[in-house]
């Protein structure tokens, strides 16, 4: 479960990252994948190769010593016999076997020759002792230590233990005054019919020191440490053979020793690990050369290439790393390309083109990008077509809604006015009607400038200054900067409409209207209140933006409508009330001009 979690986890973070991250991912997997699986191939390759040479190398070290070392203790072994074979001795073994001890020194001087010869032919060969019932016979050169006798010796009892020649182990000489350090050889003497002669023994001691220079002169690993020991793990030789530790003579490392002449096994200790080569010797096979050997040290030409396939693998994942980032941004870039293309559209430029001179898989998306973006920029010209066609019906009707609604009630006043015979008042009401009509119709125009739509205003105030005579005064007030400024039609007359129509209807006298229209850096700020009955602000505006049927307050819910047609946003409108509780209406539209800052809205 923890697993399946995991690599979920896993593929839930790979889809998380970007594509040019997992491209790069994939690319350096795949790199240091093969680096990996190549170096680790090539490094166990060369590993088990030359750790088989290294093996075979101290293996063959070892057999060569022990055959050199095995070769001299049998010449010595040849030297004996033919010392044995001599006439001299065999003048001694008869004198033995006739227990006849006048001839002593006969027969002492008579072997000095053959004690010279077998010194000569081996130089290891330090001394020569032939221990005999009737006295011992040796070189004349080697003084003769006259309180130790060969019976009474280890080395005897060793024999009688054997029943058979042996070599001994490392030890000092002790039948002769210099003392040195030899190893010996005893045997017991035999006639030239193969008969052995009881009682007489050969003892041939050979320089321990010159055979351990033997010994080593075939070692040349220095890294090696090797011993010259027997079966049990005791050293055959104590001087300058010093192995590793002293778990060379433990049990455990003792059984490791096979019956096989040569051979070799891992031996560990201390947390470190030997390698061990043996090779017997022939001449006696309870001794052996040994060579220990540190697996570490003896590997290390091994953790150089270790260490140097490491390297090479980290220096090529360094490379590869910049190679395949590299290449992703490459193999992306057209890709790339198209996302910048793609986020300038979303930022409404619609004129980006994506361009290549490839035919590759991203290029085609690319085209069929600029396919999409011409159909999509020509269906947006088609949906701000009928938008604007909207817009402009929308705005048609609306102000087609206020013509009817004022000139109903003109006419009507008109005609009662006719009937009550004031033809003047009908005169000029007839005349200023005619010039409103004209001022509204505008040429077709939707816009009109500050000038044209105030002189609306005034037919308008002339017209009901005859319908209401004495109700109300108002008050024109304009600066001459915004004269030129461009405005919707029919838009202030409906203002002025609303404050006599709704501010003074309970009242026949007494009204004040007040028109102001002014700069205000980039805005135009109409404003037009009363001294009327006043009107409920918060309640109006909520009306206004959900229009209904009723006619109360239809002629702002008309005039902002129409702002928000003309101006979207870009407006606003106040509805407050004055200190006398009347009612203020104040608008604020973007201030524009029939030159360079013309504004369509329709647009």
């Amino acid at each position: 479960m923890k697993q399946r979690r995991g690599w979920s986890f896993l593929v839930q973070w790979i889809y998380s990252i970007s594509l040019r991250h997992r491209i790069w991912f994939a690319f350096v997997i795949l790199i240091i994948g093969g680096l990996l699986s190549t170096g680790s191939i090539a490094y166990l390759i060369a590993a088990k190769e030359i750790q088989r040479n290294a093996f075979q190398s101290s293996q063959d070290t070892v057999n060569q010593s022990a055959k050199i070392v095995n070769e001299r203790l049998k010449n010595i072994g040849i030297a004996v016999r033919a010392l044995m074979f001599s006439d001299a001795f065999k003048k001694v073994l008869t004198d033995v076997q006739n227990g006849d001890t006048t001839k002593y020194y006969q027969s002492l001087t008579s072997l000095q020759p053959v004690f010279s010869q077998v010194k000569f032919n081996d130089m290891m060969i330090d001394s020569i002792l032939i221990a005999t019932p009737h006295g011992d016979y040796y070189p004349t050169s080697s003084v003769r230590s006259a309180d130790y006798s060969f019976y009474r010796s280890d080395m005897y009892l060793q024999f009688q233990q054997q029943k058979r020649g042996f070599w001994s182990k490392g030890h000092i000489d002790p039948f002769f005054t210099d003392k040195k350090r030899v190893i010996s050889l005893v045997v017991e003497g035999v006639n030239d019919l193969g008969d052995k002669a009881t009682g007489v023994f050969v003892v041939v001691n050979v320089k321990e020191e010159d055979l351990l220079e033997l010994f080593m002169q075939n070692l040349s690993q220095t890294n090696t440490s090797y011993l010259f020991i027997d079966a049990e793990g005791s050293e055959i030789s104590s001087k300058g053979l010093a192995g590793p530790g002293s778990w060379i003579g433990q049990p455990e490392f003792v059984r490791q020793f096979t019956e096989h002449m040569t051979g070799s096994f891992f031996y560990s200790n201390e947390n470190k690990d030997y390698l061990v080569n043996y090779a017997r010797l022939d001449v006696k096979e309870d001794w052996m050369i040994v060579g220990i050997q540190s697996k570490e040290e003896l590997l290390a030409r091994l953790n150089g290439i270790k260490k140097a396939t490491t390297y090479v693998i980290i220096g090529f994942v360094v490379l590869s790393l910049f190679i395949s980032n590299r290449l992703t941004q490459l193999l992306l870039k057209p890709l790339f390309r198209l996302q910048r293309l793609m986020k300038r559209v979303e930022e409404n430029d619609l004129e980006v083109r994506f361009e290549s001179a490839y035919t590759d898989e991203v290029s085609q998306v690319g085209f069929r990008f600029n396919r999409m973006l011409d159909e999509l920029k020509q269906l947006i010209e088609d949906v701000k077509n009928r938008e604007r066609d909207k817009r402009k019906a929308e705005i048609k009707a609306l102000s087609a809604q206020m013509d009817p609604h004022f000139f109903y009630n003109t006419l009507n006043t008109i005609y009662c006015k006719s009937v009550l015979g004031e033809n003047e008042d009908v005169n000029e009401m007839i005349l200023a009607l005619s010039q409103m009509f004209q001022l509204s119709l505008s040429g077709g125009r939707d816009m009109i400038t500050i000038r044209e739509e105030l002189e609306h205003v005034r037919q308008y105030l002339a017209i009901q200054h005859r319908s209401y005579e004495e109700l109300f005064v108002c008050r024109m007030e304009a600066e001459q900067e915004v004269m030129d400024c461009l405005v919707p039609k029919i838009m202030i007359q409906p203002l002025i409409e609303n404050s006599i129509l709704h501010g003074f209807q309970d009242r026949s006298s007494g009204g004040e209207i007040l028109l102001q229209v002014r700069a205000s850096e980039a805005w135009l700020h109409i404003l037009v209140e009363d001294n009327g009955q006043g009107l409920e602000p918060e309640q109006l505006l909520q009306e206004m933006a959900a229009p209904t049927t009723a006619n109360k307050g239809y002629a702002l819910r008309n005039i902002y409508h129409r702002l928000q047609l003309y101006y979207g946003e870009q407006q606003r409108m106040e509805i407050s009330r004055t200190e006398t509780k009347g009612a203020r209406i104040e608008l604020w539209l973007p201030r524009f001009t029939g030159g360079e800052n013309t504004y369509d809205p329709t647009a």
